[in-house]
């Protein structure tokens, strides 16, 4: 088990179809052109994301998950990873979830695949940016996680048969799926992109930062004990500078951001909106003033899940309930998950 290392999109573990799940996964490892073209133009040391097809049950939070996971590295979300599925009418594009730095897809979604799986929704996930045999994912270059989710999508798009995807993006996975959209040509495969807890302009780790970024060796230092893409979503970055030139949207798809007043890692608030006029932001606490649920609760905040269900499917949209969580919830979790 990895150790806590207070970084964007923080998770906590290491981390059926047969025929259908081998040929995908084939034409990840061979390097096959993608779909729409953007896997095709693969840098020439390109490594594919992994795909588990071990299906877990859902977790109350990250602790259980991880608890789960030491005994199943492989897992995935109940309902995800089915390349059998194809999308209806009513639900036309396929779901991919992006978790967040030093994470899994099981870690982070263990609770909200499930739920958007039983809404209806073809559901799909992978473990990027994973050193060669790690069992923990996000720590790699980000822009290198963006071919490796490019891919997964053309992947997803050939199984189901779907013109577009809607993305969701953890933390850090908002990054590598903005990245993807805005800078590598997906925007016109992309219905809705949704970043939870989006440090769409990196964060400042309660001023620590820009300290940092004055004193020459200490991020060099940070990379060391953390990882590359922890580094990388530093406010001021060169990769996320290069992530919002031009602009933090194109033309196209939809972007919405649900984040927290009080998330722990991305400070100031404001860091995580998006700005164009395709970009909506919605603060949790502005519609549930009692939930202050921060970064790593967010994605097993109950009320955060039905506004996603609610952001992907507007005519299904379930009423969340406003209910008291306290400040701080998820952290403990995460402490001694990263320590076990």
């Amino acid at each position: 088990m990895e150790q806590p290392s207070w970084v964007w999109g923080r998770g906590v573990s290491q981390l059926r179809r047969g025929a259908a799940v081998l040929a995908v996964v084939a034409s990840a490892v061979l390097g096959l052109g993608g779909v729409h073209g953007v896997a095709s133009a693969q840098p020439g040391d390109f490594r594919a994301a992994e795909v588990p097809i071990e299906q877990g049950p859902p977790q109350p939070d990250h602790l259980a998950a991880a608890w789960y996971q030491k005994q199943h590295p492989r897992v995935v979300p109940t309902g995800t990873n089915d390349f059998g599925c194809r999308p209806d009418a009513e639900r036309p594009r396929p779901v991919i979830l992006a978790h967040g730095t030093d994470s899994s897809a099981y870690s982070d979604y263990s609770a909200i695949a499930p739920r958007l799986a039983a809404a209806g929704f073809c559901v799909f996930a992978l473990n990027y940016g994973g050193a060669p045999g790690a069992l923990s994912y996000g720590t790699e270059d980000l822009r290198a996680s963006g071919w490796q989710l490019a891919a997964f999508v053309d992947q997803v798009l050939a199984a189901t048969g779907a013109a577009q995807v809607d993305l969701v993006g953890f933390s850090q996975g908002a990054n590598v799926t903005r990245y993807y959209t805005n800078k590598l040509g997906g925007a016109p495969y992309v219905g809705r992109w949704v970043g939870l807890a989006s440090p769409s302009y990196g964060g400042v780790m309660y001023g620590l930062v820009p300290i940092a970024q004055a004193i020459p060796g200490v991020l060099q230092i940070f990379e060391r004990v953390t990882s590359v893409a922890a580094v990388q979503q530093a406010q001021g970055s060169p990769v996320m500078t290069e992530l919002n030139a031009g602009g933090d949207t194109v033309p196209g798809p939809e972007y919405i951001t649900i984040g927290s007043r009080v998330d722990e890692m991305i400070q100031p608030f404001g860091n995580i909106a998006l700005h164009g006029p395709n970009a909506r932001n919605i603060a949790l606490q502005d519609l549930c003033p009692a939930d202050l649920t921060g970064h790593f609760h967010m994605v097993y905040d109950p009320f955060v899940q039905d506004l996603l269900i609610g952001v992907l499917d507007p005519e299904h949209a379930p009423e969340p309930v406003c209910a008291p969580v306290p400040l701080g919830t998820g952290i403990p979790q995460v402490l001694i998950a990263g320590n076990s």
